[in-house]
């Protein structure tokens, strides 16, 4: 074969039009991909002959696949393209810095520092001679009045300092994501034919022309064309929208398009177009266009204000939201996905719009809290300015009476300066812009370590929310046990053997049965491999059972491999391949003679049934009735089950000629009158660690529950093996069939209260099928029993678990065993399957909370203080003791260094002792707020008692009053130092916050904490000794080094007298951060929230106005266009949905355009699509499922259920009527790509991607 398709090639080359040396041209696949069904096969026909046409035009071979010389693939890399999709350019570093700038407080800062620049230079020609009053210190010396510019020029550094901090955190942010990106994307693996080897390749270099094989689960990484298929069934709805899946067959429809999910079967493809000459690329490539496009008209609208908004209001809406539908949720889109535009969008603007996911719990807090602290520090700063300007008018100009004097304006200009300054120096303070900070470096930094626990975090805040997980349904092959599955009891021609038999004893007739069944019924791409290192153990390679019947073949000293050789894939007559539904395989020969044999391997208890003979000991078939079944499943399968073993039944059936060839689709008519090979009990031990990890689980108050296909006995001894079931404990272990049966009234509804009779003692349910899990999974969150609502974490690794693991809180995938689709779906990905990473990522979750809470305790300790001794010295003293340059600093080390130290805490194994801390509970816990306010009431006794008597305490000048551009003093340099001093030990107390005395406790396990204290110290001593004029510092002497550093001490000690104080007898203290409570919200905007399970503060603070408006005007467009509608006698649906039909690309673009402008008003608000604006690091398949059929679970593009708790901006938009293709049932505002080829566009471009366009708005 492969012969003449290379021959064939070399006629071909002359042909015109080809590109170089390939038999077809880019464009003409490219057109060729573009056609569905019929008419894709009447092309190849027309053009190529057939598939093997069309092969030997690529000069590649159906059976060996390329030649795989790196000649060869760089010339298809080069005529065909590479299967990469080049990712957006990331920021650089000016634009971060740029985006810092933005920062309101700094803005001031800058503003107020240019002012008293200029004025320090402007010197008026006779202020000297007059007097313009004492305040101004009379005359100055001249060297020090030239120094006025210095603490302008100082504050203008200290602001580039921050703004520089903040950008490379941005920057290195960044990078990080884009690391992780590019490690999921080395990860990908596809399998494809090379030389006549079958070998996994990064999906990046598959290339036109490769021959992939494809299976159950896997996402397609390019366009191809059926070669051979086995009952192959593909989910199509990131491309069309349809959910129902399409059968794809040599005769009917042999197109396969990258980013579709394959749902059943297996078989062959040859790759015809990759990168962005695949269906999923062209559409990215018309998203791409139409960024660049808005960019360009952006240039011209010169308004700096509406252009900023609009612009972050684009990214979000265009890119989030057309990659979640458009982009086609691809295989190569690991490859292909751009990284998200707007990671750093939202993280820059942190500060307005923190909570950018619903779901996270803690970001809703922190918000909610940094706006109430934002708010005081702003009131605080302006009485601090307002009694400056009073007490210096009353006193220059009423008390001492003075006249304003012309020549003394640039004098008080300068007074009134400085005041603003100090008025803002407290502002700065009071607004803690490190807690954005602190979040994003103690997930940042977690999600980083948890690469090392085997955790690859998808999305950034599933870290946080793992803290507060409750409950655990984990599955059970794979996760609770190794997965290296091995046949170890088997019961065969009448006997029952506890371990493998010896080959001579099996009779010879059986043992080819045997033989031949296992090695042609099992998919051909699982099998068993040599091991990697010697002595190690085989690897089994595909599904683990079927790698457990291979092995026991070859256990009978028989070889698979040489089976396989003689009846390769192709010479399969049919083949049903393994799904939900069936629970069974089978595999259909054509025999010499015209009759077939069929095999078949399934479930025992579901196969027995359909068999009426057994093999007996001489190898006859003996009938094998009813109650011989009943025998048998109590006599051998129970007691396989019950030893935690899964049991396989083998069988066969001859078809004879006489009775003509069967009607192969009637299933249930094929798959019956079998005759029983044998029974095999496969064991899959437990993993040695996971007992120990569900211990602490349950010690850490999570509940874990076992979700599993397996049947009731083996799940009930795997459990009790784990622990998930204790000796007599009354839990309920029950099978999928009877949960369905308590779950559903005499409708055959689902009811919440049924669930919730069942789900608080179910420990384990059995022979689920994946709807049930998803069932399980929404009761649990949905219930109300317990007053918190629960947070529930999924493990899956088949593409039946993708609903079940969006549904769950957080879902966790399978690295090794699970299917790409789980993979799509999941939050976080277990690199090595192990249950006891989950425990880790637990630890890591609870973690995150702590390090927060800790930065927290430090954080408000600071600011009480800063912002109450800044405010009284102000208006006692006319002079804020802590200068504005020095204010910098201490929110320097507050803010950007205690975020670092404190965030980056190791989690101990100690997190795990407590109980979930829930979806309500205070960020500032009673503990914490009696530690802050018992450190703020030490560090305010020392500073004052420091401001008002230091100068006889060390015999000193007193700094007070001093004049305008007085030299530094001693003694507010102590006053500086001894409060940084009192900051620096106050961060050591802060790393415990329940309460615990040993506050040193595993310090040095954390070098980033202890170098930062220490390098905070040592710029300390130098800003001291050699800060000078800039830093208001003068040089101290040892003594009264000693002197602060002693004082700091003492925050050591007083801590451990606030510990001893109980915090129960403390009743007034409050708590402070919980989330919104429902109580707090007008009633006409409970009505929107009902389905939210977060609220969005920043949100409600700014927006409820527009939002109203909005809903105004929403309401009246949409009652006009169907007025309009009516009028014109179209339906409905055409108002609701307008369909823009286009001739080309640009006018779809200007569409896109258009409408993402026309959102623009919604510029804070929040789009369902872009709730995971930051951690969306790849597009989710969106699931939804019908309650009404519960066995197959329909996978959708548009999720209504999941979508309608998060709408943001609920602007009432009438869902549209179902549509008959199902696809359109979006329930989100916000704009939608459905790529529906139903509706051709134009008569002239039939099948562009692009044929409409539908916006539901």
């Amino acid at each position: 074969m492969a012969n003449n398709s290379y021959s064939g090639v070399k006629n071909s080359v002359a042909e015109p039009n080809h590109d170089g040396e390939f038999g077809c041209s880019l464009k003409e696949l490219r057109s060729l991909m573009e056609l569905r069904g019929a008419e894709g096969i009447y092309k190849i026909q027309e053009s190529f002959g057939d598939v093997n046409g069309l092969c030997s035009r690529l000069k590649t071979s159906p059976v060996d696949g390329l030649s795989g010389q790196p000649l060869d693939i760089d010339k298809r890399k080069e005529a065909f393209g590479q299967n990469f999709i080049p990712p957006k350019k990331p920021k650089t570093f000016l634009q971060l810095v740029w985006e810092a700038l933005q920062d309101v407080t700094l803005i001031i800062l800058e503003v107020a520092a240019i002012v008293s620049l200029g004025l320090s230079f402007y010197k008026p020609p006779d202020s000297e001679s007059k007097n313009c009053g004492n305040a101004a210190g009379g005359v100055e010396d001249e060297g020090e009045s030239e120094a006025g510019w210095i603490e302008g020029a100082a504050i203008l550094l200290s602001v580039i300092c921050v703004v520089l901090v903040t950008a490379f955190n941005d920057w290195s942010k960044e990078k990080q994501f884009r690391g992780l990106q590019s490690r999921i994307e080395q990860e990908q693996k596809f399998t494809v034919v090379r030389g006549g080897q079958v070998i996994p390749i990064p999906v990046a270099e598959i290339v036109v022309g490769d021959i992939a094989q494809i299976k159950y689960g896997d996402l397609l990484p390019a366009d191809g064309v059926l070669i051979q298929g086995n009952d192959l069934k593909i989910d199509e709805s990131s491309l069309t929208g349809e959910s129902d899946h399409v059968k794809k067959s040599l005769e009917k429809d042999p197109l396969l398009l990258s980013g579709t999910h394959v749902m059943e079967g297996s078989g062959k493809m040859v790759v015809t177009a990759v990168g962005v000459n695949s269906q999923t690329g062209i559409i990215f490539t018309l998203l791409g266009a139409a960024e660049d496009d808005e960019d360009e008209e952006e240039e011209k609208k010169k308004k700096e204000k509406e252009k900023k908004k609009e612009k972050k209001n684009k990214k979000q809406d265009g890119s989030v939201e057309n990659r979640k539908k458009a982009k086609a949720q691809d295989g190569a889109a690991m490859e292909m996905q751009p990284l998200n535009s707007d990671e750093a969008e939202g993280e820059e603007k942190r500060k307005s719009n923190l909570p950018k996911k619903e779901k996270s719990v803690l970001q809703g807090k922190l918000t909610k809290l940094a706006v109430q602290i934002g708010k005081a520090g702003l009131v605080m700063s302006a009485i601090t300015v307002i009694i400056l300007v009073v007490l210096f008018v009353v006193d220059t100009f009423w008390v001492q009476g003075l006249p304003w004097e012309k020549e003394c304006t640039p004098v008080y200009i300068q007074f009134f300066v400085k005041f603003f300054i100090i008025g803002v120096t407290v502002l700065v303070v009071a607004v803690p812009e490190g807690l954005p900070l602190a979040v994003t470096i103690s997930l940042a930094y977690s999600v980083k370590k948890m690469m090392k626990d085997n955790n690859l975090v998808r999305h950034l805040d599933a870290c946080e929310t793992m803290g507060n997980a409750t409950a655990i349904c984990s599955d059970k092959t794979g996760t609770l046990t190794m997965n290296r599955m091995k046949v170890v009891q088997v019961n065969i021609a009448d006997k029952h053997y506890k371990k493998v038999p010896e080959p001579d004893v099996i009779p010879a007739s059986i043992m080819d049965l045997l033989t031949v069944g296992i090695s042609v019924n099992c998919a051909y791409t699982t099998k068993i491999m040599p091991p990697e290192k010697e002595g190690g153990l085989n690897r089994q390679v595909g599904n683990k059972t079927e790698c457990a019947l291979l092995g026991f073949a070859m256990d009978l000293k028989k070889d698979y491999q040489a089976i396989r050789n003689e009846i390769p894939e192709e010479k399969l007559y049919k083949v049903y391949t393994f799904n939900s539904v069936r629970k069974s395989m089978s595999t259909v020969l054509k025999n010499a003679d015209g009759s077939f044999r069929m095999f078949s391997k399934g479930a025992s208890e579901i196969l027995l049934k359909k068999c009426f003979k057994i093999l007996t000991a001489t190898g006859e078939a003996k009938v094998f009735r009813p109650r011989d079944r009943d025998d048998m499943v109590k006599r051998v399968i129970e007691p396989m089950a019950s030893e935690g073993l899964r049991t396989i039944c083998l069988a066969y059936r001859d078809f004879p000629v006489s009775e003509g060839e069967p009607d192969w689709d009637n299933e249930n008519e094929i798959l019956s009158r079998l005759t029983c090979v044998c029974i095999v009990g496969i064991e899959d031990p437990v993993r040695p660690e996971v007992p120990d990890a569900i211990k602490k689980c349950q010690r850490a108050g999570i509940t874990v529950r076992m979700v599993t296909g397996d049947n009731l006995n083996t799940a009930r001894a795997i459990a009790t093996k784990c622990g998930i079931l204790q000796v007599g404990d009354d839990f309920l272990c029950i099978e999928g069939k009877e949960f369905n049966r308590r779950i559903r009234n005499e409708k055959g509804e689902i009811e919440q209260e049924r669930i919730d009779k069942i789900w608080p003692k179910l420990r384990v349910l059995a022979r689920s099928s994946p709807t049930d899990k998803h069932t399980l999974v929404k009761g649990i969150i949905d219930s109300t029993v317990l007053e918190q609502r629960q947070v529930v974490a999924v493990t899956g690794d088949g593409t039946n678990d993708g609903p079940a693991l969006k549904k769950a809180d957080v879902g966790f995938a399978m690295g090794i065993a699970g299917t790409d689709v789980a993979k799509e779906a999941s939050d976080i990905i277990l690199t090595d399957d192990n249950f006891s990473s989950i425990v880790k990522a637990v630890m890591w979750g609870r973690n995150v909370y702590d390090s927060i809470s800790k930065f927290l305790q430090f954080q408000l300790t600071v600011n009480v203080v800063a912002v109450i001794v800044a405010f009284t010295g102000a208006c006692i003293t006319q002079d804020s003791p802590l200068k504005a340059v020095q204010m910098l600093w201490v929110n320097l080390i507050m803010d950007t260094f205690a975020s670092l130290a404190l965030a980056t805490e190791p989690p101990t194994e100690s997190l795990l002792l407590r109980k979930p801390y829930g979806r309500n509970k205070p960020l500032i816990s009673r503990t914490m707020m009696k530690n802050i306010l018992g450190h703020a009431v030490y560090q305010l006794t020392i500073i004052f008692t420091l401001l008002f008597a230091g100068e006889k305490i060390f015999d000193i000048d007193s700094g007070r009053n001093a004049p305008l551009h007085a030299p530094p003093s001693e003694h507010y340099t102590i006053v500086f130092n001894t409060f940084v001093m009192m900051q620096l030990f106050n961060e050591i107390n802060a790393r415990k916050i329940h309460g615990e005395r040993n506050v040193f406790e595993g310090i040095f396990n954390n070098l980033i904490f202890c170098s930062i204290v220490f390098g905070t110290f040592v710029i300390q001593i130098v800003i001291v000794q050699f800060g000078g004029k800039p830093f208001s510092c003068v040089g101290l002497n040892i003594e009264q080094w000693l002197w602060c550093v002693f004082l700091g001490f003492g925050c050591l000690l007083w801590g451990q007298i606030i510990s001893s104080i109980p915090t129960s007898r403390l009743k007034f203290l409050k708590t402070a951060g919980h989330g919104t409570q429902k109580e707090e919200i007008p009633d006409e905007e409970l009505e929107e929230l009902d389905d939210l399970d977060e609220i969005d503060h920043a949100e409600r603070e700014l927006r409820r106005g527009q939002i109203l408006w909005f809903r105004g005007l929403n309401r009246i467009q949409t009652q006009m266009d169907v007025v309009s509608a009516f009028q014109s006698g179209i339906s409905f649906q055409a108002a609701v949905r307008r369909q823009p039909s286009s001739t080309s690309q640009q006018h779809d673009i200007r569409v896109v355009n258009a409408f993402r402008s026309s959102l623009s008003p919604y510029e804070g608000l929040e789009k369902p699509e872009s709730r995971s604006s930051i951690h969306n690091f790849m597009t989710h398949p969106e699931f939804r499922i019908e309650d009404s059929e519960p066995h197959i679970p329909l996978i959708d593009d548009t999720d209504a259920e999941d979508d309608a708790p998060t709408k943001r901006n609920a602007t009432p938009t009438p869902p549209p009527p179902p549509s008959p293709n199902q696809n359109n049932n979006a329930v989100d505002s916000g704009i939608h790509l459905f790529l529906d080829p139903s509706k051709p566009a134009t008569p002239s471009t039939p099948g562009s991607p692009m044929h409409s366009l539908e916006t539901s708005l």
